[in-house]
């Protein structure tokens, strides 16, 4: 895999490096290289969204879609449900349990 300087600088990324570097360095990982807490940046960016998407993919085939009327246009919106978000995350091989006092 070729990581150019280049092509890292350019991609904007959500989860800052600060933040990546915190977890990192928590972890007991130290490094010196910027461009090596750019790429864990980005690769927990990509399994973020990866999680999401699955997540919004088990909400449209539940169905439970709510339409928003605005003069004109109908929009549809989707709700993050806990259950489509643990159905997501258990594709992932991550299990998700409630605590016993919202049972």
């Amino acid at each position: 895999m070729c990581l150019s300087s280049t092509g890292l600088l350019a991609v904007g990324l959500i989860i800052p490096e600060a933040v990546t570097g915190y977890y990192l360095n928590r972890a007991g990982f130290e490094t010196a290289d910027p461009r090596l807490v750019r790429v864990v940046s980005l690769a927990a960016q990509k399994f973020i969204s990866d999680i999401a998407n699955d997540a919004l993919q088990h909400c449209r085939m539940k169905g439970s879609v709510q339409t928003a009327r605005r003069p004109g246009k109908q929009d549809k919106r989707y709700t993050l449900t806990m259950d489509d978000l643990s159905a997501a995350l258990s594709d992932h091989g991550i299990n998700v349990k409630k605590p016993v006092y919202f049972t």
